[in-house]
């Protein structure tokens, strides 16, 4: 062989790994509702920064937070057409397409934060995400999670039945509004970017919201009367569009599980970390704060019960769980 034709068959290989790199490189786009300083927000920020260190500059992540790509529901359209890649979605939407998933917002299922943190990485909740791909053609790679939930008002509330006829702010979601309607409330739902004008303006007298959020959005500047109830835990699933992850290779597919997979792992880590601090620093705010249990929902627990016990199979499997992570 002549040294012109080694050179050649040397130049054609050459040309056709860059040209199969360029093929295989993606420039993904991943969708989320919350606000940049969110904890979503950074850990998505984090996933994009390592994926493409990780695949040596191949792979990009453009993350567009604040319902820049439009809300939930649209995000998922866009997930299972292709249009969208990645999203961080609350399971509040997910529990609208496959309601199974609806059984995680059970009032009171978990008594506090670690307890959530258990039961989302327990093998019962894991299971759930294989209802994805068939449910609503997304790959599901793992939970991360919001903080408890509490109630933050306007006008003081001594108890859950000061929450009677009160517009109170929700996720769009069947599960929670199920939970403030037996309570008797007119569940609203808006998004997180206009809760504090909402509040600011009345078109809200309340909201559902976790420490986090009430901190960093400083939603205690409108309203000014924390309820701490601890009532129901708020997950999050990373996923992935079915018809992008068909398209992947399956060094491509172990690559991004992994890192999604990490910094979830890292979402519910942090939040783990702050809610007992974050509370005190609500505590010192000049607010007034008021606690409730679950006694005190006792009748709004019930008939939530009783509607999603048809509505969820998962529902007793999830509680057995979470019994067991109480009693362990």
């Amino acid at each position: 062989m002549t040294k012109f034709k080694r050179l050649l068959i040397a130049a054609t290989a050459a040309s056709l790994t860059l040209s199969s790199l360029s093929a295989q490189a993606r420039d993904f786009r991943l969708g989320l509702i919350t606000p940049p300083p969110h904890i979503w927000t950074q850990a998505a920020n984090d996933f994009a920064q390592e994926l493409n260190e990780k695949s040596a500059g191949q792979h990009k992540v453009s993350v567009f937070p604040a319902q820049q790509l439009g809300n939930e529901a649209q995000m998922v359209q866009q997930l299972q057409t292709g249009a969208l890649d990645m999203a961080f979605l609350t399971i509040a939407e997910i529990s609208n397409r496959v309601p199974d998933f609806g059984a995680l917002y059970a009032p009171y299922l978990v008594d506090d934060i670690d307890q959530a943190a258990a039961l989302l990485r327990s093998d019962t909740a894991t299971q759930l995400l294989e209802q994805l791909p068939g449910g609503v053609g997304m790959v599901g790679i793992g939970y991360g999670m919001a903080g408890m939930r509490q109630v933050l008002s306007r006008e003081e509330v001594t108890s859950p039945a000061a929450l009677q006829g009160k517009k109170l702010r929700i996720t769009p979601f069947e599960p929670i509004r199920d939970f403030y309607t037996a309570l008797g409330s007119a569940p609203t739902p808006l998004p997180l970017p206009g809760v504090y004008d909402a509040l600011a303006n009345g078109q809200v007298d309340a909201i559902d919201m976790d420490f986090d959020s009430i901190l960093i959005l400083k939603f205690y500047e409108r309203a000014n009367n924390l309820l701490i109830s601890n009532h129901m835990m708020f997950p999050m699933v990373g996923v992935v569009s079915g018809r992008v992850w068909r398209e992947l290779s399956e060094d491509d597919k172990t690559l991004v599980r992994t890192l999604m997979r990490s910094h979830l792992d890292s979402v519910i880590d942090r939040f783990q970390q702050q809610e007992k601090s974050q509370e005190q620093q609500l505590r010192a705010l000049d607010i007034r704060i008021t606690e409730a249990d679950r006694s005190t929902f006792a009748d709004a627990i019930n008939s939530w019960e009783t509607t999603w016990s048809k509505k969820a199979g998962s529902l007793d499997a999830l509680r057995q769980a979470a019994a067991d992570i109480k009693g362990s």
